[in-house]
């Protein structure tokens, strides 16, 4: 979201983006010292994302489809397949074709998410009054438990799946 749509923003969409821009920070901090990742910065991006993902699943869409009389957004079963690809893909090693791809599906995720008819502003709309309560049980929501990086043939298949499952391709990685 730009700086000037960001002021004029509610507060739902504010926090959230402001969100966004530090995971991006982090991101590209941790691929600053090509070819490898700065580990220790991709783990606080990764813990970051996951706990942004679960911020997004467990309190914001079930609230927007609280407010909205019960019905899903139309936009939450595409979210929601964004989300398994880009959670499958924080479990193994990042390797080249894991950055490049997570980084093709966030830079896609984050416009459905942000500007004046993303989710973010969807939910200032429907939150109206709730809007500030709603930002702060986002900021109260806890860390995830992170799992250790695992690149067995049975998470590296569930990574494809995922991936494709949200419309989005992997190139073998060969490692």
């Amino acid at each position: 979201m730009k700086p000037d749509m960001l002021r004029s923003a509610g507060p739902v969409s504010r926090f959230l983006a402001d969100d966004h821009r530090r995971l991006e920070h982090l991101f590209h901090t941790a691929l600053a010292c090509t070819p490898q990742v700065e580990q220790g910065i991709y783990d606080q991006f990764r813990t970051g994302l996951l706990r942004h993902i679960g911020m997004e699943e467990k309190i914001l869409l079930p609230t927007a489809q609280r407010l909205s009389g019960g019905a899903p957004l139309s936009i939450a079963a595409t979210l929601r397949l964004d989300h398994g690809a880009i959670v499958a893909l924080l479990m193994p090693t990042p390797t080249r074709n894991i950055i490049v791809t997570l980084r093709t599906i966030l830079e896609r995720h984050n416009l459905l998410e942000e500007g004046p008819a993303g989710l973010y502003a969807i939910c200032d709309t429907v939150a109206q009054t709730e809007a500030e309560q709603l930002v702060a049980r986002l900021r109260a929501a806890p860390d995830v438990a992170v799992l250790p990086h695992s690149d067995t043939p049975t998470v590296l298949g569930a990574v494809h799946r995922a991936v494709e499952r949200a419309g989005y391709t992997l190139a073998f990685d060969s490692r």
